[in-house]
């Protein structure tokens, strides 16, 4: 079976030694463009235009010479994992070593043994589909903040000490519905419903890191900062009712169950990091904000407001949306009185 074809970029400055690997590469199946030192080659990667697999790279050209070029892409989180082939008419094991330090997958010597060189892609392009079938599944089931945590910083349990926003959100009545509707019209009416969620929480900067049955926990600035993250937090609340009465609408007129939804919202301090085991865990965050904005959500309920926050975020609004105090409130699990908003 012929193994899949990649796209590839080609650098070197020799006209002729362009022309030969193009032409043993489109033989290979592969689609090659070709760039004649490092400095465009940079460019084309960053462009946008196009993605690549592999890079073939020439170490001595002119304006940017490989080593340059190879140094740009390991500081560059965009491009740190594309696969490098190194074809060189350099000798010396110490330009070899240097090269596999920077990153590169492997170094050729010219002239290339077009037999070698095939099995070099395609070792190359099998590593690469792997990498990109498991960050894939990381995005599957993390968040994109959460991905590119782990990409930049690495997998590591334990936590460290941030200032954030942390939003719990809850479907009302939820028991009663599960009671009434099939399986099947459980889970679409879920799927619904966490779609419209993940979407304004998103769009607003937020990270959901937690979904249990009908309730979500999202967080506002973590594993990422986040500039206003009490403001963006309400920003979501407010923009999760809007949708949620736009599907209330649709329900009701198919004659299908309408969700109602509360949200609690509190700012402050808190751990953030990774939590279980080697083998399994998540990215969550701890603290008594994370518990006052959970103990929030369920006050929505005695309240009838469907979105509560706390002083702290109510401060950091700083007047930016209509809120109304409700007073000091004894909640649950809290040993003095909270002061509670409710927004507007």
């Amino acid at each position: 079976m012929a193994e899949p074809a990649g796209q590839l970029l080609l650098v070197d400055d020799n006209r002729v030694n362009r022309l030969l690997l193009t032409r043993h590469l489109t033989q290979q199946g592969h689609h090659t463009e070709v760039a004649e030192n490092g400095r465009q080659a940079l460019q084309m990667l960053r462009g946008g235009g196009r993605r690549y697999d592999l890079l073939l790279l020439d170490i001595e050209m002119p304006e940017m010479d490989g080593f340059e070029v190879l140094a740009e892409l390991k500081a560059d989180a965009e491009l740190r994992d594309l696969p490098v082939i190194v074809t060189s008419a350099l000798d010396g094991l110490e330009n070899v070593v240097r090269c596999i330090e920077l990153g590169a997958e492997d170094y050729l010597s010219k002239p290339v043994n077009p037999v070698l060189l095939k099995a070099r892609i395609g070792a190359s392009l099998e590593k690469k589909r792997l990498r990109d079938t498991q960050r894939e599944l990381v995005a599957r089931f993390a968040t994109q903040q959460v991905a590119r945590d782990l990409a930049t910083s690495g997998f590591s349990l334990g936590g460290r000490h941030v200032r954030g926003t942390v939003m719990f959100c809850d479907i009302r009545g939820f028991t009663s519905l599960v009671e009434s509707q099939t399986p099947a019209e459980i889970i679409e009416l879920l799927n619904t419903y966490y779609t419209l969620m993940f979407d304004a929480i998103g769009r607003c900067g937020g990270v959901v890191n937690q979904m249990i049955g009908d309730g979500l926990m999202a967080i506002f600035g973590a594993p990422q900062p986040l500039d206003d993250a009490a403001a963006s937090a309400v920003l979501a609340a407010l923009e999760m009712q809007q949708m949620m009465a736009q599907f209330r609408a649709e329900q009701r007129a198919a004659g299908r169950p309408e969700l109602h939804i509360g949200i609690g919202i509190a700012t402050g301090e808190m751990v953030a990091g990774y939590t279980g085991t080697q083998e399994r865990a998540t990215y969550t965050c701890v603290g008594d904000t994370v518990n006052l904005a959970a103990r929030l959500e369920a006050h929505t309920k005695e309240a009838k407001r469907p979105i509560l926050i706390d002083a702290d975020t109510q401060a950091e609004l700083a007047g930016a949306v209509p809120t109304e105090p409700l007073g000091p409130v004894h909640l649950k699990g809290k040993a003095a009185a909270v002061n509670v908003f409710a927004v507007r």
